[in-house]
C-alpha cells in the first residue's frame, strides 16, 4: 500500500486504525522506524513492544543477525550454509549503506572486497554478533587475511588502500552517529510479540543522517526477523506468521545518499513471498523527486509502481497529475480527491478541509471513497497533534 497526502489529511491516523485491526486479525505490525513517535502509544496499548533507538537509551547492533542467527544455529549442512550466505549478505549490504550514507558517495569496489573478508573475518574467529567497531579493530590490524583481499605487498600500500574506508568506519563510531550503532543490540525483537514498534524519534534532533542511519537499520533488523519467521515454518518448528511493515516518512531515510533507495528496494522487494504487507507513507511524489541520481528517482517511483493498493488523501491538481502516471485516475476521482485538499493560504493551527477522508484505489478499477470517524480510544491513541496543542 502507498499512502499519499498533504500534511494534516490524517494518514498516520489511517494507518494506525489498519493496525490496530492487524492486530486484531492476527497480523504481526511492525512499524520500521517511528520517528515522531506517533505510533509507540498505541503499540504499547495493543500489548506490544516499543523499543526506544538512541544515546543513553537502546542500541542497535547493523551486524546483528538477529533471529535469523537463531534459526542458524539449529541448522546444519546445505541448509546451514545458504541461510550462513543470507546473513553475510545483510550485514555487508547494511554495512555498505552505512558508509555511504556518512560519506555522502559510494564506496568503491575494492573497499567492499575488503569489508567482505573482514565481516568473514570476525564471523570465523568468535561466536559472538560482530559489531563496527570490530570491522575498524580488524582493517587496523591488517592481518594476512585482509591484506591479501586489499590486493597489496606492503604495509604501506594496505594503509593506503583503506585509509578512507577506515576513517568512514571510524566516523560510524565516533563521529555524529557514535552512540547508537557501535555496540552490541541492547533489546531484541520479540518474536512473538502482537505488534512491534522501533521509535528513533530521540536521533530526530540529531539530523537527518542520524534518523537516516536509524531507519536503514530498523528495516534491515525487522526484515531478518520477518525471514527468521519464515525459516522456522520451513523447519516446521513454527506456525506461519502475517506481518505488515509500516515505513512513515520514507522520503527522509531515501534522501540520505545516493544509492540507498536500491537497498531499500532489495529489502522490500520479495516481502510478499514472505508473508509480510507494507505501508509506505509519503507527503508527495515530489519528496522522491529530491533523491540524488535518475537512478534512484527511479527506483523510488517503483514503490508506488509495485503497490497493491494506493490511498490518495488531499491532493492538489498538480500532484494528481503525477499520481495518475502511475495510479489512472477519472476526472471525477481527481475533482474529488482535489476538493479534500487546503488551500494555498491554510491557517496553521486550524483543521484541514480533507482530514479523514480518502480514496482507496486497486489497479485500474474506480476509487472508493471512505471516511474515517474515530471511535472510543482511538481519539486518545490516534492524537498526532499532541505536542503541537501542548506547544500553543
Amino acid at each position: 500500500m502507498f499512502i499519499l497526502g498533504q500534511p494534516g489529511t490524517g494518514k498516520s491516523t489511517l494507518v494506525k486504525r489498519l493496525v490496530t485491526g492487524a492486530v486484531a486479525t492476527g497480523t504481526t505490525p511492525i512499524i520500521l522506524g517511528d520517528s515522531k513517535p506517533d505510533y509507540s502509544m498505541l503499540i504499547e496499548h495493543l500489548g506490544g513492544q516499543v523499543i526506544r533507538i538512541g544515546r543513553g537509551v537502546d542500541r542497535i547492533n547493523p551486524l546483528d543477525s538477529g533471529p535469523l542467527g537463531g534459526v542458524l544455529r539449529t541448522l546444519a549442512g546445505e541448509r546451514a550454509e545458504v541461510l550462513r550466505w543470507e546473513v553475510r549478505s545483510r550485514r555487508l549490504s547494511l554495512l555498505m549503506a552505512l558508509c555511504t550514507l556518512v560519506r555522502e558517495s559510494r564506496i568503491s569496489n575494492a573497499e567492499e572486497v575488503v569489508l567482505g573478508r573482514a565481516v568473514d573475518l570476525l564471523d570465523a574467529r568468535s561466536g559472538d554478533e560482530p559489531t563496527v567497531p570490530d570491522v575498524l579493530r580488524v582493517l587496523e590490524e591488517g592481518p594476512d587475511e585482509i591484506r591479501s583481499a586489499a590486493r597489496t605487498d606492503s604495509a604501506e600500500a594496505y594503509r593506503k588502500q583503506v585509509s578512507d574506508l577506515v576513517f568512514t568506519l571510524d566516523l560510524l563510531c565516533n563521529g555524529s552517529l557514535a552512540g547508537v550503532f557501535d555496540a552490541q543490540t541492547s533489546r531484541p525483537l520479540e518474536m512473538n510479540a502482537p505488534a512491534i514498534s522501533v521509535d528513533i524519534s530521540r536521533v530526530r534532533a540529531a539530523g537527518d543522517k542520524l534518523l537516516t542511519a536509524a531507519m536503514l537499520c530498523t528495516w534491515a533488523y525487522a526484515f531478518g526477523m520477518v525471514d527468521a519467521a519464515a525459516a522456522l515454518v520451513d523447519l516446521e518448528a513454527a506456525p506461519r506468521r502475517a506481518y505488515m511493515g509500516v515505513m512513515d516518512e520514507l522520503w527522509r531515510a531515501l534522501r540520505g545518499a545516493p544509492g540507498l533507495v536500491e537497498h531499500a528496494d532489495a529489502l522490500t522487494r520479495l516481502n510478499r513471498a514472505k508473508g509480510m504487507a507494507s505501508i509506505m507513507i509519503t507527503h508527495s511524489l515530489a519528496d522522491l523527486d529530491a533523491l540524488a541520481t535518475e537512478e534512484d528517482r527511479a527506483k523510488a517511483k517503483g514503490f508506488a509502481d509495485r503497490s497493491a493498493i494506493t490511498v490518495l488523501a488531499g491532493l492538489p491538481p498538480r500532484e494528481l497529475a503525477r499520481v495518475h502516471e502511475i495510479t489512472p485516475l477519472t476526472g471525477p476521482e481527481q475533482h474529488l480527491v482535489t476538493s479534500w485538499s487546503a488551500p494555498d493560504s491554510w491557517q496553521p493551527g486550524a483543521r484541514h478541509p480533507g482530514r479523514g477522508k480518502y480514496l482507496i484505489k486497486t489497479g485500474e478499477r474506480l476509487g472508493i471513497p471512505v471516511e474515517l470517524s474515530l471511535v472510543g480510544a482511538e481519539k486518545e491513541l490516534y492524537d498526532t497533534d499532541q505536542a503541537i496543542r501542548a506547544g500553543s
